[in-house]
């Protein structure tokens, strides 16, 4: 990454980190070897059974869940209809919001065209991270250890837990608080918006205008709500994923998978070989029990984005190889994250959380940690200014709540993570795994750290510059070639943020 050796003594050692030991078991998290998972109706063993790869002919056993919560409903009846926050959304981001600033008295209501949908992606999460924001009772799956599969002689196993959240229990979990804070619902789809000075209103499908202080997007990526001023020019993540019953696997249940490189599994698809040397994917696996696998092919990156059938193939390929009979689809899932990319204009008259607000990690894509953490942020924010006796409205509540989100040393260790996604994006199968050969070598500090966007501007650049002392010379050739171009576009948005 980055060539600053002439700095390396600036820049302290790795600070003491927790760590845990190789298969070292915590009761209260490695205990349960399955996770609750409930269909919606009993699977048809044997009947959906498919052949080596023709998994994708199989229909999902999972239908659609509605949540048996009562919630406290808006009621068109009421005069005047009238909030202090209206929260657009009801997916993590928006509950949790929703959670944090209506525990201060704030009046909240969600808008959502149905709150008690469950989300349907599957989130991975590092165990840690969930410990530290009161959530680990909300995994229904864990493991002690992951690994990475750089190529067919290399592994890197990484003593770090981790775990699958439960989307039922942290739904659950978000609405028991809102419910208990006064947290109103409507079931609408937001059709229109419009701001003065002082208040905002939305418009939904369903004829009802309400009005707030503040109008808070967290609907995610596919709105319009939200401004930008500078062109998305995006990477994107895809990958197509299923929850599946099969004869049997080849993973270690004591192990996710977070990436496995390998294309070995390629050996007679020249074409998909051809492609995938270019832009490569790999595949993360989440193993339950002998029987039972979450399996995910994914591109980290692309831009343009990957075609969605080609990943598929590519899973169809890779499941064959590892003799991976796919008996019942229990859940499927196409999952695109815009990644990196411009940051919305700030301040504009609403706010965004979640996905849309840029908080997804623009070199690996996660997103859910790293929300549920600065929700409570912007919640201070916000209460500083409408639960205060003076009421900052308008313009400058507006200035407030972004500058929670998006102080200036979060902007700027943006950008640096926003370079890591340019390079990747001029990586080939070959340099990505000499990257995250050198990258799992560091000190688990700063490996650790990447992933959960908390290192410091400091601790990055540190990062960079033992990244680029530990990497091979062919991974070194592919810095110094390949990055240069994306380093003085990182150099050039930081000093335009600092001015």
């Amino acid at each position: 990454m980055l060539r600053m050796a002439t700095c390396l003594g600036l820049f302290p050692p790795a600070p003491a980190g927790k760590t845990f030991q190789l298969n070292h078991r915590s009761p209260s998290l490695f205990s349960s070897p399955k996770p609750h998972i409930t269909p919606s109706r009993k699977p048809r063993y044997g009947i959906q059974s498919s052949k080596f790869g023709s998994f994708l002919d199989l229909k999902p056993e999972s239908k659609p869940e509605l949540l048996d919560f009562d919630l406290s409903w808006f009621d068109p009846a009421d005069r005047p209809r009238c909030f202090d926050v209206i929260i657009i959304g009801t997916g993590p981001a928006g509950l949790r919001l929703a959670e944090q600033v209506s525990g201060y008295g704030i009046k909240v209501c969600c808008v959502d065209p149905s709150p008690l949908s469950m989300w349907p992606n599957n989130y991975g999460v590092w165990v840690d991270e969930f410990e530290s924001l009161g959530f680990v009772d909300c995994l229904d799956k864990t493991w002690p250890m992951a690994c990475v599969h750089i190529d067919d002689d290399r592994t890197k196993y990484l003593d770090r837990p981790y775990g699958r959240v439960g989307r039922k229990e942290l739904k659950t979990k978000l609405l028991e608080n809102c419910a208990s804070n006064g947290v109103r619902f409507h079931k609408a789809k937001v059709l229109n918006m419009e701001h003065k000075e002082f208040e905002s209103s939305i418009v939904c499908d369903d004829g009802i205008e309400l009005k707030a202080s503040l109008v808070v997007d967290a609907s995610g990526f596919a709105n319009t709500f939200t401004e930008y001023d500078k062109p998305r020019n995006h990477g994107y993540q895809i990958a197509h994923g299923i929850l599946a019953e099969v004869d049997c696997h080849p993973f270690d249940l004591d192990k996710m998978v977070l990436m496995d490189w390998r294309d070995s599994h390629m050996g007679n698809e020249p074409y998909l070989r051809a492609n995938n040397s270019k832009i490569p994917t790999f595949l993360y696996v989440m193993p339950f029990d002998s029987n039972l696998v979450f399996l995910e092919e994914t591109s980290l990156v692309s831009r343009p984005m990957l075609s969605y059938m080609e990943v598929k193939n590519r899973m169809v390929a890779r499941l064959r190889h590892l003799g991976i009979r796919v008996k019942n689809v229990i859940e499927n899932e196409k999952c695109v994250i815009p990644m990196g990319g411009p940051l919305p204009k700030i301040p504009q008259s609403v706010m965004a959380i979640g996905g849309i607000s840029g908080v997804v990690h623009p070199s690996t894509g996660y997103t859910v940690a790293r929300t549920m953490a600065l929700a409570p942020i912007v919640a201070d924010a916000i209460v500083e200014c409408l639960g205060s006796t003076r009421m900052i409205r308008g313009r400058p509540l507006h200035h407030r709540v972004w500058n929670g989100l998006w102080p200036l040393e979060r902007r700027c260790t943006r950008e640096f993570y926003s370079f890591g996604m340019e390079t990747l994006l001029k990586l080939d199968l070959n340099g990505t795994r000499r990257f995250f050969d050198a990258f799992f070598d560091l000190d688990p500090y700063y490996w650790q750290g990447f992933l959960s966007s908390r290192l410091s501007l400091r601790e990055l650049l540190f990062l960079s510059l033992s990244l680029f002392r530990n990497a091979s010379n062919p991974s070194r050739f592919d810095i110094v070639t390949k990055c240069p171009v994306p380093l003085v576009k990182m150099m050039g948005n930081l000093a335009l943020e600092t001015i």
